[in-house]
């Protein structure tokens, strides 16, 4: 088992991975009230899984107009901040490596998760179907709603995004991570941009590819400023699925051209999120050939990966060079 490929060491940037398997982000409601805060509890979850080569943290917020389910943590005040580091230490200490996965839901939010205000997204069309987890006003009764109509980002508000991003990839450090990821998947604000559907801006994020990539280059940007050294940023994108409603006419060449800008840029991986429920669309080997030729990073993929250890099956991200 030494042998194999999987359970060898890998450089990330300045760091050593043990392994080359990958603890994924895991969306979990488990932050301290109030606050949204890493507790003890989320400390110890991520030390038990210190083994893998890296982990990625569950999603978290990087500002209160990007939080989209109830009792998830956040990373844009003091209090939140000093909650990871217990978490960033515990992981530490077990000799493990952790990113934090930076989270803004954009349109997939509820005003009752943003003291009554509006999503936002790149355009005002609603996630029709699409519900988020809420708690009652007293917080004691969970729920899913369907999520509320956003409106459009005016381009300073679309600065102030970034600028979050850049202060939450610096508050990631201060609270000890080893770098940031950047959660591009899944129908979030990077797909709300990219995405030819999700997308009928006529200004310089919208229309064009490269006006349709602007503001993935230039929140990847902000993150390496953030982290002050571009290994120590990831991507994760989501690049033939069509989830919570973002769909692109032509996403092999959309999302070649996102590796290829994410390249360009000198991002530490990038992670590809496989779609494995049983209509999702198929990821052709022909096309991951050609995400590694635009791409020359550390490639993460996961869903669709199982590895068996010792009779013990379990999920795994499959990092490669």
């Amino acid at each position: 088992m030494t042998n194999d490929p999987l359970f060898q060491p890998l450089k990330l940037g300045g760091i050593t991975l043990s392994n080359r398997i990958v603890m994924p982000p895991m969306t979990r409601s488990r932050a301290s009230q109030p606050g949204d805060e890493a507790n003890d509890l989320m400390a110890a979850y991520y030390a038990q899984r210190a083994g893998a080569g890296l982990i990625v943290s569950e999603g978290t917020y990087i500002s209160a107009l990007g939080k989209g389910y109830a009792w998830t943590p956040g990373i844009h005040t003091p209090t939140q901040v000093a909650g990871w580091r217990k978490v960033t230490d515990a992981v530490h200490a077990a000799d493990g490596h952790i990113f934090a996965q930076l989270w803004h839901v954009g349109r997939l939010s509820h005003t009752s998760l943003l003291g009554g205000r509006q999503p936002v997204s790149s355009s005002p069309i609603q996630a029709e179907g699409v519900n988020v987890f809420i708690a009652s006003d007293d917080g004691s009764t969970p729920g899913f709603v369907q999520a509320s109509a956003p409106r459009a980002l005016t381009v300073d508000e679309i600065r102030e995004v970034v600028n979050q991003y850049r202060a939450a990839a610096r508050n990631a450090i201060d609270a000890g991570f080893d770098g940031v990821e950047l959660h591009g998947a899944n129908g979030y604000p990077v797909n709300q941009f990219i995405d030819s559907n999700a997308n009928t801006r006529k200004d310089e994020y919208g229309g064009s590819l490269e006006n349709r990539l602007r503001f993935l280059g230039e929140v990847a940007q902000a993150l390496i400023e953030g982290t002050g050294d571009a290994s120590r940023v990831g991507i994760r994108l989501a690049p033939l699925t069509t989830l919570n409603g973002c769909v692109d006419a032509d996403p092999e060449t959309t999302y070649l051209a996102a590796a290829k800008l994410l390249g360009d840029l000198g991002v530490g991986y990038l992670h590809i999120a496989e779609a494995d429920w049983n209509d999702a669309p198929l990821m052709p080997v022909e096309f991951k050939r050609k995400l590694r030729e635009v791409f020359q990073g550390v490639l993460i993929y996961a869903g669709k990966y199982k590895v068996s250890c010792r009779g013990t099956r379990f999920a795994s991200g499959n990092l490669t060079k």
